[in-house]
Parts: C-alpha cells; structure tokens; sequence
C-alpha cells in the first residue's frame, strides 16, 4: 500500500545499523590531539588512583625515536649517558613507591576489603615427645604401631604389646606372647577398644584393650602375620605365606574367605573409607585392589619395582590410592582406582616404608629408609615440599596418626618414637588438643 513505511524484521540479537552515518563529518586527523589530551588525563587519573595524588601529574616519558636515540647514545659516554626508556621496559621505577594493588584502592573505594596474602603453614621442624621404645624391631616388612579412635597409642615391642594413653601419658602392658612368639603386627578396629594382635607363628588374637582381656584367637596362617587392616567387624590379615584371610570376628570360624594372588609375603594392607575397596601391597612389587566379595585381585598395578609395604587412600576424593616402593623404587604413586589409571608418580630419592593422608587437608606425609631416614609432608596433587623432618638415626619404619588428624608418631629401629605436630586442625574445632598434653621431654614406654 502506498504511504505505509517500510517493514522492519526484528531478531533476538541487537545488531545496530550506521546505514544513515556520515563519516565524511568528522574530521579524524583534527580529533588526534583531542584524544591524546583525554588519554593524558585519563593517565592522570589512573596514576592518582594507583599511587597517590603526588604522583598525579607525572607524565611518562615520551619514546623517541630509534634514530634520535641511536644518535643520543652514539653521542654521550657511558659515565654521563642517561639510561633510555627502552631499557628500563617491565622494570621497576624506584622513583613512584612500591605500594600494593589493593592498598592503592583503600582511599578511593573505602568499602573495599582487600583480602590478606595466605602465610605459608609452618611446620615445626622437632618432634614434641620422644619416648623410648626398647625392643622396636628393625624390619620393613613389620607394622608394630597403631594408634586408636580413643586416643591409645599401641606398639608391639618383642614379644609384648604395650599401651600409652596420650591424654594422661598412662602406659599398660596390654599382652606377652611368651618367649616362643613375638609380636608383628598390631591394629585397631575402627571404632570401640578392640586391638588385633598378629604373631610370628601366625595367628591372630583379639584383645579388649579397655579390660585387657583376649577376647579370641584366630588361626589360619601358616608364617608370621606382618598386616592387618579393619573394615567394621571384618578383619583383614596379611601373612608372609602369601595370603590374605578374611575374618569376621562376628562368626565361629577362623576366616570365612581367603585372598590369593601375591607371590611374596604381605607387608601393605588398608582398606579405603567407604569400605568397599581392599588394597594389598607384597614383597614381590605388586600393588593389588579387591572388592568386597572378590577373591582375585580386581585391579592390579605392577609399575613398582621394590616391595610395597606404604599405602594410603584419599579421604578427600574417592578411588584416590597412594602407594610407596622400596629401596630399589624409591617413589609415591597415585592411581585412580574408579578408572583404573595411573596418574602420577613423585622419586623422593629414599625407601618409601609409610603413607598417611590428613583428614584435616588435602596433603600427605611420608616417612623413608634408606639412605636418608627423613620425613615429608607433601601438598597434593602439586607434590610441593611443605616439610623435611629428621630426627630419627634409622629407618623410619612405622607411622600412625592422630584421631584428630594433627599429629603423627614415626618410630625406628633407633628404639624411639618420636611425636611430631605437622597437619593443622579440623575446622571449627577448638584449638586445644588433648594430645600432647603431657610435658615435652623423652620417657620410656615401658
């Protein structure tokens, strides 16, 4: 129809139309100074926000041109020359003070909270308490400490078991094994009194810690039981004739399912948090997961090239598996059990006998034999140094942690074992602790 203007078709998107513009109006080259007087006073503005109003109207130096300042250099000696703004790029004027970006912001915008730089922790480089532990046998295959829910401190000293309360530093002599067994292994269940004891000769004997009463003693093993781990009421035994028992202490018999598949001795045993996954380390360098029902390994990790005695899984993230090698492999590995994937591996230059992950963190220590006898906390996943500890004169062969998550016990074949404070506490949680309350000093556990 003639009169009626012309249709738009409109869209979601806003693309605007310079179809009626005329650039022939704006004469750019005339604009040019205009813009570099606003650039000049938005420059001011910037430098009095950034650093003050006494530096408001610095100007920064124009750049000359490379042949005037070719000839500037070729006509000064070195001693009179000025130094040229191109060499001076990405470095620091001493002349305009050094103040911090946030800071500079405190005048202009006094709402503003500028968040503080994170200190880095500070792990105390000496163990608190050092008790002497005569009798604590040097051999890697061992787990002679363990250290419970309530706060009870367990060690397997030759042939006895003793106890050391941490809140009042009380020690009781739980068990002996008499002359012709020794003790070479300990474990507590995860909640209640409950203390697995391994021996030489293979067997397994459960004691109520809080009555010192044996409760029941399991056979099943034909050579020394140097690993255990619990999972609720079952107890998980590793031995040097190469098996794993599954014994629920609930039942009448001695194990109600065995685990074959290592070719050597046993020495690594944890199960995961959600108690659905058993790793196993053994002394022929295999790294083995099962499942709660298998009696083959379903996963089986052979990357290592020395026994696998250090094993820790992730409270943090689940399938996370940590595992450690011997003197010939020297290394950490992290495996994602959920896929079945190897995701890193760290040389730490030293025997790996122990793994434990903070609860409290998302870091890890390791304690090492030979050569340096050290131990380290690591920042995972970046595996970042946080500390280096040393102390002990052997190897450091056994580890335990707090129920807290704050501190560690390491022992050695140097008979000690030595306290050290290296995790930061829980959040919301009081800043007291009951451990460690004893006075600083060196005792003998027996």
């Amino acid at each position: 129809m003639l009169g009626t203007p012309p249709r738009f078709i409109y869209s979601d998107r806003f693309i605007p139309s310079r179809a009626g513009s005329n650039f022939a109006l704006f004469d750019l080259n005339d604009a040019v100074p205009a813009r570099e007087d606003s650039s000049s006073t938005y420059n001011a503005l910037l430098r009095s926000v950034l650093f003050g109003p006494d530096h408001a109207s610095v100007v920064p130096p124009a750049t000359p041109d490379r042949s005037s300042s070719s000839a500037a250099a070729s006509s000064s000696t070195p001693s009179s020359a000025s130094p040229t703004p191109g060499r001076n790029i990405f470095r620091f004027r001493s002349e305009i003070p050094r103040r911090s970006l946030y800071h500079a912001f405190d005048d202009p915008l006094p709402g503003f909270v500028a968040p503080q730089p994170k200190a880095p922790r500070k792990v105390p480089r000496s163990p608190y308490k050092v008790l002497d532990a005569p009798a604590l046998q040097d051999d890697f295959y061992l787990n002679l400490v363990d250290w419970s829910s309530h706060n009870v401190l367990a060690v397997g000293l030759g042939n006895c078991v003793y106890l050391w309360n941490a809140c009042s530093s009380k020690v009781t002599k739980l068990c002996d094994l008499g002359v012709d067994d020794s003790v070479c292994s300990v474990g507590w269940a995860q909640r209640g009194t409950h203390l697995a004891v391994g021996t030489n000769l293979g067997k397994v004997q459960i004691w109520d810690a809080s009555r010192c009463r044996r409760i029941r003693t399991m056979d099943g093993h034909r050579l020394r039981v140097g690993a255990q781990a619990w999972s609720s009421s079952i107890l998980s035994s590793g031995s040097r004739d190469k098996t794993i028992l599954q014994r629920d202490i609930r039942a009448q018999e001695d194990f109600v399912s065995k685990l074959t598949g290592h070719k050597s001795e046993v020495c690594g045993l944890k199960w995961s948090y959600d108690n659905r996954e058993l790793a196993s380390g053994g002394n022929d360098n295999r790294l083995f997961v099962w499942n709660q029902h298998s009696t083959q390994p379903v996963l089986k990790y052979c990357e290592h090239t020395a026994a696998v005695k250090a094993i820790a899984w992730s409270p943090h993230l689940h399938g996370l598996l940590a595992s450690g090698g011997g003197t010939a492999d020297r290394c950490i590995r992290f495996w994602n059990t959920t896929t079945n994937s190897h995701l890193s591996c760290m040389d730490t230059g030293s025997q790996v006998c122990n793994l434990a992950w903070s609860k409290n963190v998302n870091e890890l220590v390791s304690t090492h034999g030979y050569s340096q006898n050290q131990i380290i906390v690591w920042r995972y996943p970046t595996m970042s140094k946080l500390a280096t500890l040393t102390g002990h004169t052997y190897r450091v062969l056994y580890l335990a942690i707090s129920p807290d998550g704050q501190t560690i016990v390491t022992g050695a074949g140097d008979e000690t074992l030595r306290f050290w404070n290296v995790f930061p506490s829980p959040k919301f949680q009081n800043t007291g602790s009951e451990i460690g309350a004893s006075s600083l000093g060196r005792t003998q556990i027996r």
